[in-house]
């Protein structure tokens, strides 16, 4: 079987905060079109590391590469020019705007009009239809003309999900997407990603605390511990794995495996 492509990668990158080694030199290469974990207790590093990704950091040392491209310290506006683009713990909408000019906003904002904001929207049909494109494949198109800040905290979510789908972006950087989520919603919102992700070979780096979702969803998992990468590997592997055992998982999964 041919192995897939490295889109994203990290090579001895680190970023300290005086003498506290938040990430210290994790080497992380991340495949075309997976979904791939990075968890960890709480203090391991893991958010740190996702605002290097994302660009709201820059490293102390070492490298990030795009496609093999060197983009260590680009902005985040610059990274969503390359195809890289992330959801917040907190939502991150216009809460006055509706829901379908949030998401045509959005994917104008990269196109080739990303200066013409006031332009009326009869005019620019190509935006149009992508905003809606984006609302049916995330179930909004029923209230498409809703205020965003009158959408329940799930359907926030999605919306966040339809942004980055009108934008075209390659890969999503999901920072706890369930969070404050009610827990018989969370694997609905989920299997949504994972759907999404698959019809459009999208590539997903999720940061997130739900271990049941992290373990029958991801490709891959990278286990971080005081600012290292502790161990990575499938889902299979890491349940096994003494090391991760001992530092975050417990006996859990290995008592589902007996």
């Amino acid at each position: 079987m041919e192995e897939k492509r490295v889109v994203l990668e990290t090579r001895g990158l680190s970023r300290y905060f005086g003498g506290l080694k938040a990430v210290d030199g994790i080497d992380l290469r991340i495949h075309e079109g997976d979904l791939h974990s990075i968890i960890g207790p709480n203090g391991a590093g893991k958010t740190t590391l996702f605002n290097l990704l994302c660009g709201v950091l820059s490293p102390t040392r070492g490298q990030i590469l795009l496609h093999g491209q060197d983009i260590t310290g680009l902005p985040p506006y610059r990274l969503a020019h390359l195809g890289v683009g992330r959801s917040f713990q907190i939502t991150n909408i216009f809460p006055t705007l509706s829901v379908f000019e949030n998401v045509r906003l959005a994917a104008q904002a990269l196109g080739r009009d990303n200066f013409r904001l006031f332009t009326p929207v009869t005019r620019l049909p190509h935006y149009v239809e992508k905003a809606y494109a984006a609302l049916a494949e995330t179930e909004l198109l029923e209230l498409a003309h809703v205020p965003a800040q009158q959408l329940s905290h799930g359907d926030k979510r999605r919306l966040e999900l339809a942004i980055l789908l009108a934008q075209d972006l390659d890969i999503w950087l999901l920072d706890e997407p369930t969070a404050g989520l009610a827990s018989e919603l969370v694997p609905g919102f989920m299997a949504l990603v994972d759907r999404m992700r698959k019809a459009g070979n999208k590539t997903v780096v999720l940061v997130e605390h739900n271990m049941n979702i992290v373990m029958s969803l991801s490709d891959r998992i990278s286990v971080m511990h005081q600012g290292k990468l502790l161990a990575e590997g499938s889902p299979q592997e890491i349940a096994r794995d003494e090391a991760v055992q001992a530092a975050y998982l417990g006996t859990m999964y290995m008592d589902a495996e007996q």
